[in-house]
């Protein structure tokens, strides 16, 4: 297997961003997209040497100022002017995993050839990600319209050797890394500062790597879920599948079958039942965990259409002899779609609290707390007030973004999508509901010890094994951070198959 991919020779998916990130795959155009990209740029000079009239965002100002008309020798200035004076992000900065997706995603919009990029242009953000060299970009300064203008402004600084750059876990100047290289700075066309920073890239980037955690996640969950089910004396009737074939969601019906199967063979499971019903949260994992799924599908499908779009303005129609300004860097779609999506991964993280609510409530024959000699020991008490404190965090980070709007511009763009806000808050609950997940790992895991000599299935009991190995059976009180943690690192840590995952 070629570990290259060619930008443009096919669409970009989830499994497919995936396999690039995951086997570290260099980057190329594909032979149509290096046409594509000549073919406009081409165009648009010929366009310009025949055209007085202006033509927004070309030979024009920006913004409000659209009206002022630029002269044909100004252009490269007005397009580098146009990069650092829009370089006004702040706050944290954007995680590198995420700044290199943004490169990836910008690199595909340029390629379908609508954006007047010069190809060197395009070559050289393909040697930044090949090489690993990651613009310095921040996670404020997005109104998620107009493009997300401040962090793609960031991220093309370096194309004029400005800004800094991450380069082997170092921050330096973009100034430097060219000359490492002996790489030129950019010389900017017309166009081309727009085509850089009219776009979605922020919000998408964020969108693609919150989706394949979420996906993860979403299994995680279910696997969870099983132990706390066994550990908790649970019934499986509630997951038969003829229960959800008379309620035939997607979701239900996937969630129900992966516990059922991940159940399947589990002395505890099938243990004579002192009680006919359990808990919502146990009893509901189905139609909960399956809402959530159902909810990723769609959110999925929105921003796998935008990463394989042209979000820029204006855009260029070679074949059709035109030039349009309109909207395409709108993050609206984006924007709602993050919002669902907080609102969705919230209550994995909800419903995860009160299963592990229910484990230390001394209940069913487990201790209280999970300990032995509760009362001088305090045991699994305060784990669930911190997956608590966590999951009511989430319910303020889930307020949606997107009916939000502020005027800027003068005026002239009156409604914008908070998308980019959306993201940064999206990333946080996700990373949230991440360690939820490991607090009810830690509880029922501490849990299905007390069911012993009765196993669960065969592969819960793999499962736990391996997560032995980190985190032991807690005896009496210790300091559990520690224990959270390596929780946490475990879930991040383990290898899922694809598979698994998406389907």
């Amino acid at each position: 297997m070629s570990n290259v991919h060619e930008i443009n020779s096919k669409p970009l998916d989830l499994e497919a961003v995936h396999d690039i990130f995951n086997n570290n795959k260099t980057l190329k155009l594909s032979e149509e997209a290096i046409i594509k990209i000549v073919d406009c740029r081409e165009y648009l000079d010929k366009k310009l040497e025949h055209q007085d009239a202006p033509i927004y965002g070309i030979n024009t100002g920006f913004g409000s100022l659209y009206n002022v008309k630029i002269s044909k020798g100004n252009l490269t200035k007005l397009q580098e002017n146009l990069v650092m004076s829009h370089a006004c992000g702040t706050g944290d900065l954007v995680p590198e995993d995420i700044v290199r997706l943004m490169l990836l995603l910008k690199i595909q919009s340029l390629s379908y050839g609508h954006s007047g990029s010069q190809l060197n242009t395009v070559e050289r953000l393909i040697d930044f990600y090949n090489e690993g060299i990651l613009p310095v970009v921040y996670t404020q300064g997005s109104l998620g319209a107009s493009g997300d203008l401040a962090p793609l402004a960031h991220l093309a600084l370096p194309l004029l050797g400005k800004g800094e750059v991450i380069y082997k876990g170092e921050r330096i100047a973009s100034e430097e890394i060219l000359k490492t290289f002996n790489w030129k700075p950019i010389q900017l066309e017309s166009k081309e500062g727009l085509a850089l920073l009219n776009g979605t890239q922020f919000m998408s980037a964020y969108g693609i790597h919150i989706l394949l955690k979420a996906y993860r996640l979403s299994y995680f969950a279910d696997v969870i879920a099983s132990i706390s089910i066994d550990a908790f004396d649970g019934r499986i009737e509630p997951f038969n599948a003829l229960v959800h074939l008379v309620r035939p969601h997607n979701g239900q019906i996937k969630t129900a079958n992966r516990v059922s199967e991940f159940l399947d063979g589990s002395e505890l499971i099938q243990q004579k039942k002192q009680h006919v019903q359990d808990p919502y949260s146990f009893r509901c994992v189905p139609q909960v965990h399956g809402a959530t799924k159902d909810t990723l599908e769609f959110v999925a499908k929105t921003f796998i259409t935008e990463i394989n779009s042209v979000t820029d303005n204006p855009n260029i129609f070679k074949d059709d002899d035109l030039i349009i300004s309109a909207g395409n860097f709108h993050g609206q779609p984006l924007a709602l779609g993050l919002d669902y999506l907080k609102i969705a991964m919230a209550e994995i993280g909800n419903i995860s609290e009160r299963r592990t609510f229910q484990l230390v409530s001394g209940l069913r024959g487990l201790p209280a707390f999970l300990v032995d000699n509760p009362g001088l020991n305090s045991g699994f008490m305060i784990p669930q007030y911190t997956a608590a404190s966590i999951v009511s965090a989430n319910k303020q980070l889930a307020t949606p973004a997107s009916v939000d709007s502020i005027v800027s511009s003068n005026g002239q763009e009156d409604h914008v999508s908070m998308g980019a806000n959306a993201a940064v808050q999206a990333f946080a609950l996700v990373e949230n509901v991440e360690r939820v997940l490991a607090i009810e790992l830690l509880n029922a895991s501490q849990a299905i010890e007390f069911r012993k000599p009765l196993k669960t299935s065969d592969f819960l009991e793999n499962f736990l094994s391996v997560y032995r190995i980190d985190v032991p059976f807690i005896k009496e009180d210790e300091v559990l951070h520690d224990d959270i943690e390596k929780s946490i690192q475990f879930l991040k840590n383990t290898v899922v198959d694809s598979g698994l995952i998406f389907n």
